[in-house]
Protein backbone atom coordinates (compact mmCIF):
# COMPACT_ATOMS: atom_id res chain seq x y z
CA UNK A 1 0.00 0.00 0.00
CA UNK A 2 1.67 3.59 -0.65
CA UNK A 3 0.81 6.30 1.84
CA UNK A 4 1.21 10.26 1.26
CA UNK A 5 1.32 12.83 3.72
CA UNK A 6 -0.01 16.31 3.05
CA UNK A 7 -2.15 19.40 4.34
CA UNK A 8 -5.83 19.32 4.79
CA UNK A 9 -8.68 21.86 5.18
CA UNK A 10 -10.52 22.84 8.52
CA UNK A 11 -13.32 21.44 6.73
CA UNK A 12 -12.39 17.82 7.43
CA UNK A 13 -11.56 18.82 10.98
CA UNK A 14 -14.67 16.23 11.65
CA UNK A 15 -13.23 13.21 10.61
CA UNK A 16 -10.23 13.50 12.09
CA UNK A 17 -12.00 13.62 15.54
CA UNK A 18 -13.78 10.91 14.17
CA UNK A 19 -10.19 9.11 13.67
CA UNK A 20 -9.12 10.79 17.17
CA UNK A 21 -12.21 9.17 18.54
CA UNK A 22 -11.66 5.29 17.26
CA UNK A 23 -7.62 5.35 17.71
CA UNK A 24 -8.37 6.80 21.40
CA UNK A 25 -10.96 4.26 22.35
CA UNK A 26 -8.37 1.45 21.32
CA UNK A 27 -5.62 2.63 22.87
CA UNK A 28 -6.62 4.83 25.91
CA UNK A 29 -8.63 2.78 28.34
CA UNK A 30 -8.24 4.70 31.13
CA UNK A 31 -10.21 7.44 29.55
CA UNK A 32 -13.60 7.24 31.25
CA UNK A 33 -16.61 8.52 28.40
CA UNK A 34 -17.01 11.34 30.66
CA UNK A 35 -13.16 12.12 29.65
CA UNK A 36 -13.53 11.69 25.95
CA UNK A 37 -16.41 13.49 25.62
CA UNK A 38 -14.11 16.68 27.41
CA UNK A 39 -11.85 16.38 25.02
CA UNK A 40 -13.39 16.02 21.31
CA UNK A 41 -14.80 19.50 21.21
CA UNK A 42 -11.01 20.49 22.66
CA UNK A 43 -9.79 18.56 19.57
CA UNK A 44 -11.97 19.86 17.24
CA UNK A 45 -12.25 23.93 18.05
CA UNK A 46 -8.64 23.83 19.86
CA UNK A 47 -6.22 21.60 19.22
CA UNK A 48 -6.59 20.83 15.32
CA UNK A 49 -6.03 24.49 14.68
CA UNK A 50 -2.85 24.74 17.40
CA UNK A 51 -0.31 22.42 15.21
CA UNK A 52 0.94 22.17 11.84
CA UNK A 53 -1.53 19.09 10.64
CA UNK A 54 -1.06 16.67 8.13
CA UNK A 55 -2.96 14.17 7.06
CA UNK A 56 -2.22 10.55 5.63
CA UNK A 57 -4.12 8.61 2.94
CA UNK A 58 -3.96 5.51 1.49
CA UNK A 59 -3.90 4.87 -2.45
CA UNK A 60 -7.32 5.31 -2.52
CA UNK A 61 -7.05 8.53 -1.45
CA UNK A 62 -9.34 7.99 2.02
CA UNK A 63 -7.32 9.43 5.27
CA UNK A 64 -6.42 7.17 7.59
CA UNK A 65 -4.61 8.94 10.00
CA UNK A 66 -2.82 12.17 10.78
CA UNK A 67 -0.36 14.32 12.91
CA UNK A 68 0.38 18.00 14.30
CA UNK A 69 3.53 19.11 15.22
CA UNK A 70 4.15 22.35 16.95
CA UNK A 71 7.58 23.81 17.71
CA UNK A 72 9.55 20.94 17.14
CA UNK A 73 6.61 18.68 19.44
CA UNK A 74 5.12 15.44 17.97
CA UNK A 75 2.00 16.89 19.36
CA UNK A 76 -0.73 14.34 18.54
CA UNK A 77 -0.44 11.14 15.98
CA UNK A 78 -3.84 9.22 15.80
CA UNK A 79 -4.62 6.62 13.28
CA UNK A 80 -7.63 4.89 12.77
CA UNK A 81 -7.23 1.74 14.42
CA UNK A 82 -8.13 -0.46 10.84
CA UNK A 83 -4.46 1.14 10.15
CA UNK A 84 -2.91 -0.03 13.17
CA UNK A 85 -0.28 -2.73 12.35
CA UNK A 86 0.64 -1.97 9.08
CA UNK A 87 3.48 0.37 9.17
CA UNK A 88 2.11 3.45 9.44
CA UNK A 89 2.89 4.95 12.23
CA UNK A 90 6.36 4.37 11.64
CA UNK A 91 6.24 6.11 8.13
CA UNK A 92 4.37 8.93 10.04
CA UNK A 93 6.89 9.47 12.58
CA UNK A 94 9.31 9.32 10.55
CA UNK A 95 7.79 11.52 8.10
CA UNK A 96 7.04 14.26 11.00
CA UNK A 97 11.05 14.09 12.17
CA UNK A 98 12.67 14.53 8.73
CA UNK A 99 10.19 16.90 6.88
CA UNK A 100 8.66 18.58 10.03
CA UNK A 101 11.40 18.64 11.82
CA UNK A 102 10.25 16.56 15.27
CA UNK A 103 12.57 15.53 17.54
CA UNK A 104 10.62 15.79 20.80
CA UNK A 105 6.93 14.55 21.85
CA UNK A 106 5.01 13.72 24.68
CA UNK A 107 3.21 10.61 25.87
CA UNK A 108 0.07 9.82 28.30
CA UNK A 109 2.26 7.56 30.72
CA UNK A 110 -0.62 5.00 30.98
CA UNK A 111 -0.59 4.41 26.75
CA UNK A 112 2.05 1.76 27.19
CA UNK A 113 1.28 0.66 23.18
CA UNK A 114 2.30 4.08 22.35
CA UNK A 115 5.10 4.69 24.52
CA UNK A 116 6.78 1.08 23.82
CA UNK A 117 6.21 2.28 19.76
CA UNK A 118 8.18 5.79 21.00
CA UNK A 119 10.87 4.15 22.69
CA UNK A 120 11.42 1.52 20.03
CA UNK A 121 11.65 4.34 17.34
CA UNK A 122 14.70 5.85 19.51
CA UNK A 123 12.83 8.01 21.44
CA UNK A 124 14.03 8.36 24.93
CA UNK A 125 12.13 9.40 28.25
CA UNK A 126 13.71 12.39 29.59
CA UNK A 127 10.79 14.28 32.37
CA UNK A 128 7.71 13.18 33.58
CA UNK A 129 4.66 15.64 34.69
CA UNK A 130 2.20 14.32 36.81
CA UNK A 131 -0.93 15.89 35.08
CA UNK A 132 -1.59 16.03 31.78
CA UNK A 133 -1.85 19.77 30.29
CA UNK A 134 -5.54 20.34 31.17
CA UNK A 135 -4.35 19.40 34.82
CA UNK A 136 -6.08 15.79 34.77
CA UNK A 137 -4.78 13.18 36.70
CA UNK A 138 -2.91 11.35 33.14
CA UNK A 139 0.97 11.28 33.91
CA UNK A 140 2.80 12.55 30.75
CA UNK A 141 5.90 11.13 29.99
CA UNK A 142 8.60 13.25 27.95
CA UNK A 143 10.26 11.98 24.92
CA UNK A 144 13.03 12.93 22.96
CA UNK A 145 15.39 11.57 20.07
CA UNK A 146 18.43 9.87 21.37
CA UNK A 147 21.78 11.40 18.95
Amino acid sequence: MNYTIGTCEPSIFPLLVEIWEDSVRKTHDFLSEEDIAYFKPLILDSYLYAVDLRVVRDSNNQILGFLGVAEGNLAMLFLHSDAFGKGLGRFCLDYAISEMGVEKLDVNEQNEQALGFYLHCGFKIIGRSELDPQGKPFPILHLALKH
